[in-house]
């Protein structure tokens, strides 16, 4: 994080002339004339991934996403003594690296250059702000490991009493037990460093199955980022997995580790890299961003933020994490930890309007005196949510588990949960899932400065989107006196379907029949069909209601209505009397299979039937049910002689009919 990182103590800086005199500037340009890129060619610069995600939303490209004019970017790079350090297409600006006046001078009358103003007063390595600023989460606590034997647990994941204290906090082993566990998703980090994340052991998991896509070091222009082991702590939150131990919120998903933060300073050209960083990001195709870097104050007080700037349209860092979402991504950032110092408030860019800015509290939900309060200046509830930030389960840097506090970890807890739930419902934009988050929150009605909307449910937040995306349909046929329901649900093998019906004069809703889904451990889409009989139901509306139990067990038994659907019925239907009739369809039979059709007009809850050969012995026996009308029933006969033999069919005890099978 940033200043909002120390001991929550904010002083003014007194800096010496060499600090004051700058060495990196932020030039901004006036335009994008003469780029050689297109909007209708955006292959050129995004990926495919991204571009899926725009088409998948309907995200228009547009002149954001044009990469800075080559040009421009040529014409300041031989500027004499000037290092070019980052581009940003969003800001439409460069981060430049020099000493020399007469290259600013230069560069400024460029006629595509709008300003060039000092962003940073040391070069990296040089001097540094008196305290460091990661100093309160650095300070990891030995953490008493207890195991929790998978065999006592039914969830996917053995977590061990920790971890699983963490997540249980907000239902989210249920996401882990349908299946959704981050795989295919893809989560951008941008922090101060990942020290070690090849070699600790939190990350065996990841990195043997190859889950870091790549990396890049904003500050030093390179792909190491093992700079700091603040972003390595906040990465362990999401993607640890020793069993018994340490699992984090999605352990499956896949990440870019971006080092955009210069921990010995503190100045305005880190909110500039994170900027790149997060363009970065979208170009490469990931769906979410989880950052736990704040600004506030910098090093020199000129640069200074005020609380007013926290509106979310002012700093570079919020104007980048807003467009980062208007993108399509899912942005997550940590909301500060000045809950107890003079500035009290958010951070830059937990202030953006389309930004999921997260809170701390502790296992037992208690708000950390230290997580920043809200609102933003212009009025937005942050912190929208939050997480667990005090004494979290961390990876630290000896090589043990260990536990810290601060937002910086409740941010990547919340972005774990958050992956895993857009998993399931990719049908769905970003901002869908960050209302649903805010819904499910425990202070959703009366959301406070504190912790916002609350600690998301992720059950609930879970069952809300499956309603939204649920929908169902039925269709009346008069000729056959049935009704037809049709509907799309998202399940696994061990959720369940009730189908209740309101029938004129019926005062509530009846339970008429049950669906198992199809089969499946991990959550997928299915469609379904159930036929009803509606002979001399009265005419009127029939009304039919769909009930998905999500969790079947007994302890945390969880079910809700996902759809409704209505048919009119203009008279009552009724058909003409059926004669009970039994059939062998074909007969012989051309396999080891035949098909026994049994035909009455009245429903046979218990109907055995039994297969006797000529000498009366009984050779089968199997009990089934039906509903009014016909219905076929296999019977398999691969351990039958050949020869004939009798098939009759019972209502309980009392013969319906008999049919003669040839073998």
């Amino acid at each position: 994080m940033k200043r909002f990182l120390l001991f929550l103590i904010l002083g003014i800086v007194v800096v010496d002339d060499s600090q004051a005199q700058f060495t990196r500037y932020l030039v901004k340009l006036r335009n994008k004339n003469g780029t050689p890129y297109s909007l209708t060619n955006p292959i050129a610069y995004l990926s495919q991934r991204s571009l899926d995600r725009r088409n998948r939303y309907g995200i228009a490209i547009d002149s954001t996403d044009l990469p800075v004019t080559p040009s421009y970017v040529t014409q300041i790079r031989n500027v004499p003594n000037v290092t070019v350090l980052n581009i940003s297409k969003w800001l439409n600006s460069v981060s430049i690296q020099t000493s020399d006046a007469n290259a600013i001078t230069t560069i400024n009358g460029f006629s595509f250059v709008q300003s060039v103003s000092g962003i940073a007063a040391r070069t990296t390595g040089s001097g540094g702000f008196p305290r460091n600023k990661f100093e309160m989460e650095e300070a990891v606590s030995p953490l008493s490991i207890t195991e929790r034997p998978t065999q006592i647990e039914a969830d996917y994941y053995n977590y061990g009493t920790n971890s699983y204290t963490e997540i249980h906090l907000h239902n989210a082993e249920f996401l882990h037990n349908i299946g959704l566990r981050g795989q295919g998703m893809q989560i951008a980090m941008l922090d101060a460093g990942f020290t070690n994340y090849a070699t600790l052991r939190a990350f065996d998991s990841m990195n043997a199955n190859g889950q870091v896509l790549g990396t890049w070091d904003f500050v030093s222009g390179n792909t190491d980022v093992n700079d700091h082991p603040h972003g390595m702590q906040c990465l362990s939150t999401i993607v640890a997995n020793i069993p018994g131990q340490f699992v984090g919120k999605a352990p499956k998903a896949s990440f870019y580790l971006y080092r955009t933060e210069d921990a010995p300073t503190e100045y305005p050209i880190e909110e500039h890299n994170w900027s790149c960083g997060a363009e970065k990001a979208d170009s490469a195709g990931a769906e979410v961003i989880s950052t736990s870097l704040g600004y506030t104050t910098f090093d020199n007080p000129i640069f200074n933020h005020t609380y007013n700037d926290m509106n979310g349209n002012t700093t570079m860092g919020a104007i980048a994490a807003d467009l980062a979402a208007k993108k399509g991504m899912l942005v997550f950032a940590a909301n500060g930890n000045d809950g107890t110092s003079s500035w009290h408030f958010l951070s830059t860019p937990a202030d953006g309007d389309s930004v999921v800015a997260v809170g701390a509290v502790n296992s037992a939900g208690v708000v950390g005196s230290f997580s920043s309060y809200g609102p933003s200046s212009d009025g937005q509830i942050k912190p929208d949510v939050a997480s667990i930030g005090v004494s979290a389960v961390v990876q630290a840097t000896n090589n043990t588990i260990g536990a810290s506090s601060g937002t910086s970890f409740a941010c990547p807890n919340m972005a774990g949960m958050g992956a895993c739930l857009w998993q399931g419902f990719p049908e769905f934009n970003n901002m869908k899932i960050v209302r649903a988050l805010q819904k499910a929150g425990s202070i959703a009605a009366t959301p406070n400065d504190r912790i916002g909307y609350g600690i998301p449910n992720m059950k609930t937040a879970f069952t809300g989107l499956l309603v939204d995306y649920s929908i169902s349909a039925a269709t009346l046929n008069t000729s056959n006196c049935t009704v037809t329901l049709n509907w799309n649900g998202k399940d696994i093998a061990a959720m369940k379907y009730e189908i209740e019906r309101k029938a004129p004069g019926d005062v509530s809703y009846i339970k008429i029949g049950e669906m198992n889904p199809q089969a499946g451990i991990i959550l997928s889409n299915h469609n379904y069909q159930f036929s009803n009989d509606i002979t001399s139901v009265p005419a009127g509306t029939i009304s039919y209601r769909i009930h998905q139990i999500v969790d079947t067990a007994t302890a945390s038994f969880t079910a809700v209505y996902i759809d409704t659907a209505n048919v009119n019925l203009a008279a009552v239907c009724t058909l003409p009397p059926i004669t009970d009739k039994i059939t062998i369809v074909p007969n012989p039979p051309a396999s080891d299979k035949a098909s026994l059709e049994v035909e009455t007009s009245y429903a046979v809850p218990n109907m055995p039937i039994n297969i006797y050969d000529m000498n009366g012995r009984l050779m089968m026996r199997m009990q089934r049910s039906k509903g009014t009308g016909k219905a076929t029933f296999d019977i398999p006969l691969g351990r039958f002689a050949k020869g004939i033999y009798l098939v009759r069919v019972y209502n309980a005890e009392k013969l319906i009919g008999t049919a003669k099978l040839i073998r």
